[in-house]
């Protein structure tokens, strides 16, 4: 399941540096906390670990794309984050014995830099500090999944749809002179295991946003958000 590389480009700049948790270390400690680190490669579907399965490292996205999910009593796939260059993950059990609660999965060609749960415990008692921004980051990401949990059960596909694309926005658009340009790294598939809704409705809503001049769908890849106002209108739809 895991393939364990020698990762030559694994530097501090790409390993450690870019990591929010590393932000304000030096480069001696970042250098310090490499030497700690070990490295592993995934291709694109390639299982990272299973739910259930011992919870003993900390991984460090150096390049690539990773998403956490769950499946429902319907057995279907629900989406909890996806992950890109510099985010970590894995880190909720790792100062106590327990297991992942959730599957872990590359959406790209990945390299990960990784920390076992002992290393990880003697930095963070070396430096606090690393520990509060872990929790910092752990609670953004609870919150999320309290607005994901919400939305699931109390918003109409529309309203789910435009969250989901303001929410892409925010994430990974840019503004240019007709709007803001998001480039999508989902599929059609994953917003639909995101939202809770079939792929075809997805298409479908995307398609009723574009005839109504709020957004342009420009193949599978690209997303211009003409309107952010009018988007916004059908939150309280």
């Amino acid at each position: 399941m895991e393939e364990k590389v020698t990762c030559d480009r694994c530097t501090d700049k790409l390993c450690a540096s870019k990591v929010p948790i590393f932000s304000n270390l030096s480069r001696e400690e970042l250098v310090e906390i490499i030497a700690m680190t070990g490295h592993r490669s995934y291709h694109k579907g390639e299982s990272v670990f299973l739910e259930g399965t011992n919870a003993a490292t900390l991984y460090l996205i150096n390049v690539g794309k990773i998403k956490l999910y769950k499946y429902t009593k319907e057995g279907k796939e629900q989406i909890l984050h996806i992950l890109a260059d510099g985010d970590f993950f894995g880190e909720l059990n790792l100062l106590k014995e327990g297991t992942y609660g959730f599957y872990a999965e590359a959406m790209a060609e990945t390299r990960v830099c990784t920390l076992t749960k002992d290393k990880l415990r003697n930095l963070i008692l070396k430096r606090p500090e690393i520990g509060l921004k872990i929790l910092e980051v752990v609670s953004e990401r609870l919150l999320k999944l309290e607005n994901l949990a919400q939305n699931l059960a109390t918003n109409d596909v529309e309203t789910r749809i435009a969250q989901l694309i303001l929410d892409l926005s925010k994430e990974n658009g840019r503004n240019i002179d007709r709007g803001i340009e998001i480039k999508l790294s989902l599929t059609r598939e994953d917003m639909s295991n995101y939202i809770g809704v079939a792929r075809e409705t997805i298409s479908r809503k995307l398609k009723k946003f574009q005839d109504e001049g709020i957004i342009e769908v420009i193949g599978n890849k690209k997303i211009i958000l003409l309107d952010e106002e009018r988007l916004k209108g059908h939150l309280s739809l």
